[in-house]
């Protein structure tokens, strides 16, 4: 029987010119499974295989772009984004900083050790980046997944040193597609029923993203106890790979090679119709509530992913947007149901994009769906095709070894050179597993916020209970509920 060492083994070599699925095939896994899973041999022959950062930096000739910095050790609590430094740099400069173009100045880098910083290069619109490179779109073929219209303009690029990574968080529209091109990255994935032991928070708020207070890697359970029920699906995505992120899975990536460069696109999916409407009214609310707090009391809660806090009379105009349009959906589905002639093929909505930090362009509001996508041809695989060319990502599992640390159990475990990857641990802290999740519990008492009967509550303890996607979730339905009488 085939095990998933093989699978990575067969990944890394192309298997001749036949494709292991068609792009029926790819779509209907894609919009059938439910848990994450690798794609091997489906990418093979795309020219973007050849998109190493060496390659990019002469590609796109200097041009600079914003990197996020951030320290590698950073203790038990979670780095966002607010909590950085940002600089703007060329690739050649990145390369220079990591030692491989070292005849060359790393320009801003320089204050920034490597051995105590990682540095980001994240959510790069490809369609921003190559503008006037547009043959460059060609490079990558979401087409062989069955989106005939989809490619490097509807693509994000990802460039990091070792350690460089993602808070964990899960995004509110769609799925995901994940091409790892050069190095490797360590993926820790979440069921969207482990949500609540995640400790889900909107501050930093961005649209489409909702973070974890919890860091995945180096829990503090004193302040999230809840955590250790949480079982997390982990894997090491590796050059060639396609990893699919199912709808509203909780994600935490960090690289573990000194330079990595991924591509991912989002799929968008019907459910994002009333993912609108829930992020429109978050939207209100945080901005409302925070702009009304003390000046002097506010912290940084806009993620730099957001251009600006938006008007309340803009906010709501978000609001009646995303029902109207949810409401004109539900209607379009019902008048197609009814039709015998409707085929069952989605049309999906777009998704919001990321921003960096400044305006968007006019007219690039949005990411660019298909007109229209290739109806499913042929006979409907009666089961998903599991095996050499695709694995799925199973939970991680922890025991503990004779030194009293916990130790990985799981197939495709990192190897020595993996840094921390081995092993999850807190220097200077005793641990021991509890329970099937295999979480850690921390036996000393880090200095946790957690919030004692004295305390003060403030504006963000109460935003983390009022913008809890739950209590979203049913304020949009409510909505729904009276705009549609």
């Amino acid at each position: 029987m085939a095990t998933r060492a093989d699978a990575l083994v067969v990944s890394s070599l192309p298997g001749g010119d036949v494709k292991p699925f068609t792009p029926e095939e790819a779509r209907e896994i894609v919009m059938s499974l439910q848990k994450p899973a690798v794609f091997c041999n489906m990418a093979f022959d795309w020219p973007a295989l050849h998109w190493h950062a060496i390659y990019l930096a002469k590609l796109l000739a200097g041009k600079r772009m914003r990197f996020r910095i951030g320290m590698k050790d950073t203790g038990t609590a979670p780095l966002f984004e607010t909590e950085c430094s940002y600089v703007e740099a060329t690739l050649e400069e990145f390369l220079a900083w990591s030692g491989k173009q070292p005849s060359r100045s790393c320009g801003p880098f320089s204050g920034y050790e490597l051995c105590k910083y990682w540095t980001y290069a994240d959510y790069k619109y490809i369609a921003r980046l190559f503008e006037d490179k547009p043959e460059n779109f060609q490079d990558i073929r979401w087409s062989d997944f069955g989106f005939p219209e989809r490619n490097g303009r509807e693509s994000t690029l990802w460039i990091g040193s070792a350690r460089a990574n993602t808070p964990c968080h899960l995004d509110s529209y769609g799925c995901n597609l994940v091409l790892q091109v050069q190095g490797r990255k360590r993926w820790h994935l979440y069921p969207p029923e482990d949500s609540s032991f995640l400790y889900p928070t909107r501050i930093p708020y961005e649209e489409s993203s909702v973070f974890s207070r919890v860091n995945v890697v180096n829990p503090d359970l004193k302040s999230c106890p809840q955590f250790k029920k949480a079982k997390a699906h982990v894997v090491t995505l590796e050059p060639g790979q396609v990893l699919f992120v199912p709808r509203h899975w909780w994600h935490y990536v960090e690289s573990i090679d000194p330079i990595t460069v991924s591509i991912n696109s989002w799929i968008e999916l019907d459910a994002d119709h009333e993912a609108r409407v829930e992020e429109a009214i978050t939207r209100t609310l945080i901005c409302a509530i925070k702009s009304a707090e003390n000046t002097s009391a506010s912290d940084s809660w806009l993620n730099p992913t957001e251009v600006e806090v938006t008007s309340h009379e803009t906010n709501l105009q978000y609001v009646n947007g995303a029902v109207s349009a949810y409401l004109e959906h539900q209607k379009t589905s019902k008048i197609e149901d009814m039709d015998p002639r409707t085929e069952e093929v989605n049309q999906y909505p777009c998704k919001r994009k990321k921003v960096q930090g400044r305006s968007e362009p006019e007219g690039f509001q949005l990411m660019s769906c298909e007109s229209s996508l290739t109806e499913i041809q042929g006979k409907k695989l009666e089961k998903i095709p599991f095996g050499h060319n695709l694995f799925q990502v199973l939970p991680q599992f922890w025991e503990t070894d004779s030194t009293g640390s916990a130790e990985n159990d799981s197939k495709g475990s990192p190897n020595e050179n993996d840094e921390h990857f081995g092993k999850l641990h807190c220097a200077g802290k005793t641990s021991k597993v509890i329970g099937d999740s295999g979480a850690l519990v921390d036996q000393k008492d880090p200095g946790c916020s957690t919030i004692s009967p004295q305390a003060v509550i403030c504006t963000n303890d109460l935003l983390d209970c009022v913008l809890n996607p739950q209590v979203i979730r049913l304020m949009a339905q409510l909505l729904i509920e009276r705009a549609s009488v």
